[in-house]
């Protein structure tokens, strides 16, 4: 597990102010600015502006890939990278935010398609961060494609620009820059090396268990059964069951219509819930018993 924590509660915020210099105030464009520019558009590399979340959480991706920017006093993380085409308006939105790119030092992942780690090698060369990932995402990261037990190897997801990792982390194990304190939780099933993060953000003496929770969605070529994979189906269950635990008030998903987050920041439906990740969890559960179905009556 790997989790972001700037402030665990009000009382040890105090403690770290006095010790840990505040992050400078970032400067996020309105809502209403991102909604006018992805209005109709949900592609990978649609570009759009950088939104606060929560306290010192920003997406900072497209219009239909988050790339959420955690801010601390020492720094940023980055988790995802959108497509290669979309990492010129991420590194856009880094600068527009207030910040350099050389303040972003780490960069991060939830799973090891295009559509999420495509643009990591260009972030990785323009910030100088560091890039952590666990040993299941490893290999993928650096060739630049999906491991051959990936369900969608060989489909259509591109080939991506591969990138060194320059440390690898164990499943539980945190990740820390400064006041930030991120935990990484390996949820394999979309793809083998899925992973969730979780950490909590405060905004003055409101704190939120913020989980980045991986996608859920049992996806695949079309010549794949999960039915032919039954441990890869069982390791499915269980990271299913993994995502549903997870500290979790406020959910935030690589693909943000999975979660709703744009439709819980216009105030459409509420920002947090105590059961948002087994809700999520749950969606997935059910996504994998009707795949299975599906397999059974071919």
């Amino acid at each position: 597990m790997v989790t972001i924590t700037m402030v665990l509660a009000p009382m040890l915020a105090a403690a770290a102010s006095s010790s840990l210099p505040s992050p400078a105030p970032l400067h996020p464009a309105p809502l209403a600015t991102h909604r006018a520019a992805c209005a109709g558009k949900d592609g990978w590399s649609d570009p759009a502006p950088p939104v606060r979340i929560f306290a010192n959480v920003y997406d900072i991706g497209t219009c239909g890939i988050t790339v959420l920017l955690i801010a601390g006093d020492r720094g940023a993380a980055v988790i995802d990278a959108a497509t290669a085409e979309a990492a010129p308006a991420i590194l856009a939105n880094i600068r527009r935010l207030g910040l350099a790119p050389r303040d972003v030092k780490l960069l991060l992942a939830s799973h090891e398609h295009a559509d999420h780690v495509g643009g990591l090698a260009a972030l990785r060369r323009a910030t100088g961060a560091s890039v952590v990932a666990t040993a299941a995402q490893r290999h993928a990261l650096e060739r630049g494609q999906p491991t051959a037990t990936d369900p969608q190897r060989g489909g259509t997801l591109p080939p991506f620009a591969g990138t060194e990792v320059d440390r690898v982390i164990r499943d539980g194990e945190a990740v820390t820059l400064g006041s930030l304190r991120l935990t990484a939780h390996s949820t394999p099933g979309h793809a083998p090396g899925s992973t969730s993060w979780t950490w909590t953000s405060c905004a003055g003496r409101a704190c939120r268990r913020v989980a980045y929770a991986d996608s859920v969605s049992a996806v695949s070529t079309d010549a794949y059964r999960f039915t032919d994979h039954p441990a890869y189906v069982r390791t499915f269950r269980m990271a299913l069951a993994r995502v549903a635990a997870l500290p979790c008030d406020l959910i935030i998903t690589p693909h943000p219509g999975a979660s709703d987050l744009y439709q819980r920041l216009a105030g459409a439906k509420p920002l947090t819930s105590p059961t948002a990740c087994r809700d999520y969890a749950a969606t997935g559960r059910s996504g994998l018993d009707a795949r299975l179905a599906r397999e059974a009556r071919r």
